[in-house]
């Protein structure tokens, strides 16, 4: 064993947490559930044999070589193995730990360290630099280099699956939803916390249900920003007061999937402050795997007791746009269809974290099948991953691209118009599924506040008392 082996060995000792390696009883209940397991059909694919591999390097018993660091990075991280397991094994959490360990000890090329730190450190923690690139996407999108580009064949520069990546990114934005809001003119006024930071507070409609905080995010803001619009209006028709701090973060799941765990924990500190001084009853996560990264805060910051209570209290508030408008909130007013409307036709996507980590999967759901007009066909294997995975179908292409097509294949049996998701990395990955479909013409992908969004009557008064 070299001193590197040794050096990332020590650190897996270190952090790792070894009793839920022991709790993992090897009865190979995740398999069936694990993607790149059903895909390759090897044991160390899956959290089984992932979990084995940790443990065998932790008791000397192997080395940390290129097979051992290639296993922990081919893992998905949809978790959809621990909804399996009747241990409880935390897996997300180990695997995390060993990512972490990698990451530190580690020698990357110099170009990947540049990477890394160009986009963990220096633009996602930082909202103005997110407009920043926003507004020059929005330039390239809008200006007609996007098309000159394209004309001139430059793109096929490029991997394949990155030009087909270039075609579906969304319109960006340079605003995001604070400054959208306001250019709108809609009902909208400035706070001051007593931390001195300011909260822009919209609204509700009718009664007050409760003080809603939004989570913006960081790529939401810039390449989804109407849908966070359609959020506030949505909790608002619901009868929430709606404070979005301005001074929030990045959420740190990016930083947390690739080892960098002391940078999410910082993001995380900030988030606390800026939530509980803006003095909300709830918080809402419009993308899953930011409100995955969200909900773990209090375990991300375990070792850190002076900041227990406070992550326990921001996870017991957390919700999912989708849980607050089902079970919190006033029943949204919904637009009839014509009488000689087809019926919209629409499977939903589970986004795995939001499934197999908030346990969000019925409210979704029960938005689609309230909507007048619209039938909900269920997608066999809606609850496995779509390959997208945060970054993962750039990091690994082969594999998210597999994971894809098998997708796409039973969307196909639904029948399906629409493809509804409610996380963005999900709705990419569900539109480049249709970009490479031979059903890409008759199919789309929405965001299911977005798809909600387009029912609702706005018009008609609400109770105000």
């Amino acid at each position: 064993m070299d001193t590197n082996q040794q050096a990332l060995k020590d650190k897996l000792v270190a952090t790792l947490d070894y009793d839920q390696l022991t709790n993992c009883m090897r009865c190979g209940f995740c398999q069936t559930a694990c993607p790149t397991f059903n895909e390759t059909g090897l044991e160390a694919a899956s959290p089984r044999g992932r979990i084995a591999l940790m443990k065998a390097v932790a008791d000397g018993f192997m080395e940390p070589g290129q097979q051992f660091k290639e296993q922990m990075d081919l893992c998905l991280g949809c978790r959809a193995c621990e909804p399996a397991c009747p241990s409880d094994v935390k897996y997300g959490q180990l695997i995390e730990q060993a990512r972490e360990s990698i990451a530190t000890e580690a020698e990357f090329p110099w170009h990947v360290k540049a990477v890394r730190t160009l986009f963990m450190e220096r633009l996602f923690p930082n909202h103005g630099r997110m407009r920043m690139v926003g507004g020059l996407l929005k330039l390239y999108q809008r200006s007609g280099i996007q098309t000159l580009t394209r004309k001139s064949g430059v793109m096929k520069l490029f991997p394949q699956h990155m030009r087909e990546m270039e075609q579906i990114l969304p319109q960006a934005s340079s605003d995001g939803v604070i400054a959208a809001w306001e250019k709108l003119g809609l009902p909208a006024a400035w706070e001051t916390a007593a931390n001195g930071q300011r909260i822009l507070v919209i609204p509700q409609v009718g009664a007050k249900q409760a003080r809603v905080g939004m989570f913006r995010g960081c790529i939401m803001d810039v390449l989804f920003t109407s849908t966070n619009i359609n959020t506030v209006k949505l909790l608002c028709e619901a009868g929430f007061e709606v404070a979005i701090p301005e001074a929030q973060t990045c959420c740190g799941a990016l930083h947390a999937h690739a080892g960098e765990a002391e940078s999410a924990r910082r993001l995380a500190r900030t988030n606390l402050d800026v939530f509980a001084h803006a003095k909300v009853d709830y918080i809402a996560s419009n993308a899953g795997g930011c409100g995955a990264s969200l909900k773990e805060y209090d375990h991300l910051l375990h070792a850190d007791s002076s900041l227990g209570p406070a992550a326990k209290d921001f996870v017991s508030r957390l919700k999912d746009v989708s849980e607050l408008l089902i079970d919190y909130g006033r029943p949204l007013v919904l637009k009839q269809p014509q009488p000689d409307s087809p019926v919209k036709r629409v499977t939903y996507q589970d986004s795995c974290h939001l499934r197999n980590v908030m346990r969000v999967n019925r409210q979704p759901r029960d938005l689609l099948k309230s909507i007048p007009g619209v039938q909900l066909n269920e997608l066999q294997g809606a609850d496995t991953c779509c390959g997208s995975a945060g970054i993962y179908n750039l990091t690994q292409p082969q594999m998210s691209t597999q994971v894809l097509d098998h997708k796409m294949e039973l969307v196909d049996q639904t029948q399906a118009q629409t493809i509804v998701t409610a996380n963005p990395g999900c709705l990419l990955q569900m539109q480049w599924g249709i970009l490479r479909s031979e059903q890409g013409q008759h199919r789309k992908a929405v965001h299911l506040i977005d798809f909600l969004a387009e029912s609702v009557d706005y018009e008609t008064p609400k109770n105000n008392f």
